[in-house]
């Protein structure tokens, strides 16, 4: 067992040829700046509602999930995991072939799509039907890749730029799995009061076949709104992380790091926000998840 790479969020180490160890961080940016503060279980909440999409979409396309179970203690202190820390925020999982490509699924005209289509009338090249306001639903979810940078911001491309990266089967096998992943997810969270406004995949080959890899439809890699809270032609409130980024806001920061040390009544209360996307959507308490509450 080997660190291979560390993220914003994410630790990746290599547990053999065919299969890697994801554990999940607390770490949280705002306004693409990591805070210097964690919020405790964020990554544990990550962690669930990944396993369990996994689960739920399992006839939708196959997961690089093999499962929760941590490998040895001794193994973990080896390369500087703490195994408390591990439980619950942990996933082995298959290695794959990734595309090189961010799925992105819009079902709202939010973000930098609602930028673009004030500027054109179109989103991602795509010309849109005339007089849509501010986080309208779209007529149907659409399929918006962008490119994935290795520095910088990955780059928001049309369909047959896609096409041209991975080829035209390829392409069209990514955007139904994500159109049909979306769809369920959206679906299920409408239900329990939450609007999946957008939301990001990543696919890649496991044993030749395409799979759903990373996070899925959690509120790092998805735009969630309440319901009770969506207006079209305004913004609506993130449902995770808006108590940061009101507190940032009405501290005058320049958004340049460093970020303002952050009070303990706003990591609680991002936290809260975690959890209850957690519990709303998946109909289960987050305390009974492997380590959960343990603080760490």
């Amino acid at each position: 067992m080997r660190h291979l790479y560390s993220g914003k969020v994410r630790d990746i180490y290599e547990l053999d040829a065919s299969r890697l160890l994801l554990v999940t961080s607390d770490r949280i940016s705002a306004f693409d700046v990591v805070m210097a503060e964690p919020i405790a279980d964020k990554g544990r909440v990550l962690t669930a509602l990944s396993v369990f999409w996994s689960q739920q979409l399992a006839d939708v396309a196959p997961s690089h999930l093999v499962g929760t179970d941590l490998p040895g203690e001794d193994e973990l202190r080896a390369v500087g995991v703490d195994p408390a820390y591990a439980e619950g925020r942990s996933v082995v999982v298959r290695r794959a072939e990734m595309l090189p490509l961010e799925c992105i699924v819009r079902g709202y005209l939010s973000g930098s799509a609602w930028a673009e289509y004030s500027r054109s009338g179109t989103m991602h090249g795509q010309r849109l039907p005339a007089g849509l306001r501010q986080s309208d639903q779209l007529p149907e979810p659409v399929f918006t890749p962008s490119t994935k940078a290795t520095s910088g911001h990955d780059q928001n491309i049309s369909y047959d730029e896609a096409a041209a990266l991975v080829g035209d089967k390829m392409a069209a096998a990514a955007r139904e799995i994500s159109l049909e992943a979306y769809r369920r997810g959206a679906e299920r969270a409408r239900q329990r009061g939450i609007i999946i406004a957008d939301t990001k995949f990543e696919l890649g080959l496991v044993d030749g076949e395409l799979a759903i890899c990373d996070e899925v439809l959690t509120p790092d890699s998805s735009r969630f709104w309440p319901v009770s809270a969506w207006s079209p032609g305004s913004s609506p409130p993130s449902f995770d992380k808006q108590p940061l980024r009101d507190w940032l806001e009405a501290t005058g920061w320049d958004k340049s790091p460093p970020p303002p040390p952050l009070p303990a009544e706003v990591v609680a209360a991002t936290r809260a926000r975690y959890i209850e996307a957690y519990e709303r959507l998946t109909g289960l308490s987050f305390a009974d998840w492997p380590g959960a509450g343990r603080g760490q």
